[in-house]
């Protein structure tokens, strides 16, 4: 994972301004405020530049779209939000795999950056644990990110949007297709979903989100796997407040110090 350059963010605060059961191991998987999202996004745009990964040569540029298929090793999972401008995307945490990331044909489209998954397969979780399960995604400089859905809504972000029991939401999957229904209840950093929402291996990591009278849709989560009988998603909102710590631990982690200023009437080389 490469995280080069982002302490000038950092700095400049332009990074910084959410009973138990057994998850399913197949992981079945207004006015837009936009100023949150692209506070973050920004930070791990410029972490994640440049990707550790060569693109091979591709006979054409590669279209990225929330809502299409992505590979990495032998995962098979959904992209979930796409920011053009800064060319990144999202996926579930658990989606990660060793070596680049693909679309469905096998073309390359970017590499992992930053990921947070603190609930492996077979995982007990109660209403009161916190999943954290997100991965950023640089893309490749011959990709073509877009943001719309497989069915035509723009995907947005609004910081504004919170997620209540009784929000009508949907959600898109590589495996099911577009399902909505209604969040059941919210947790601690994630949610689940009911009255028609399904899921199936595969839909890990895509979009949940709130459909709008204008004809767009505002994200408020990835989906995540089920608990019990219920589809879960951990919450955009909350993924988007890991990744401003995990952005911050890597920084401080890997930046050097800077070497320390002798005192004025100190003299060079001598204990000041």
């Amino acid at each position: 994972m490469y995280l080069p350059r982002i302490f000038a963010l950092l700095e400049t605060g332009t990074a910084g301004s959410v009973e138990s059961t057994t998850l399913d191991p197949d992981r079945s998987e207004a006015r837009v405020r936009k100023q949150g999202l692209r506070v973050l996004a920004a930070a791990v745009g410029v972490a994640i530049v440049p990707v550790a990964i060569p693109a091979p040569a591709q006979a054409a540029p590669v279209p990225v779209y929330p809502g299409m298929e992505v590979h990495q090793g032998t995962n098979v999972c959904t992209l979930g939000f796409v920011e053009p401008g800064l060319r990144i995307a999202f996926t579930a945490g658990h989606c990660r795999g060793s070596g680049p990331v693909t679309d469905k044909d096998g073309n390359f489209i970017g590499g992992m950056a930053i990921y947070r998954d603190n609930t492996p397969d077979g995982s007990t979780v109660a209403t009161n644990d916190l999943i954290a399960d997100y991965e950023g995604i640089g893309l490749a400089n011959d990709a073509m990110p877009n943001d719309v859905l497989p069915g035509g809504r723009v995907l947005v972000a609004d910081p504004s949007m919170s997620v209540h029991p009784g929000l009508r939401v949907c959600h898109f999957g590589v495996s099911t297709g577009e399902s909505c229904g209604t969040v059941e209840a919210v947790n601690n950093g994630w949610f689940t979903m009911a009255h028609g929402i399904v899921s199936q291996k595969g839909d890990s990591g895509g979009p949940v989100y709130v459909p709008t009278d204008d004809g767009r849709a505002v994200i408020v989560g990835l989906f995540n796997s089920t608990w019990g009988n219920f589809p879960a998603a951990v919450s955009w909102q909350a993924a988007n407040q890991q990744l401003t710590e995990d952005v911050h631990t890597s920084a401080s982690a890997t930046l050097p110090l800077p070497a320390p200023v002798p005192a004025a009437n100190a003299v060079p080389g001598t204990p000041g």
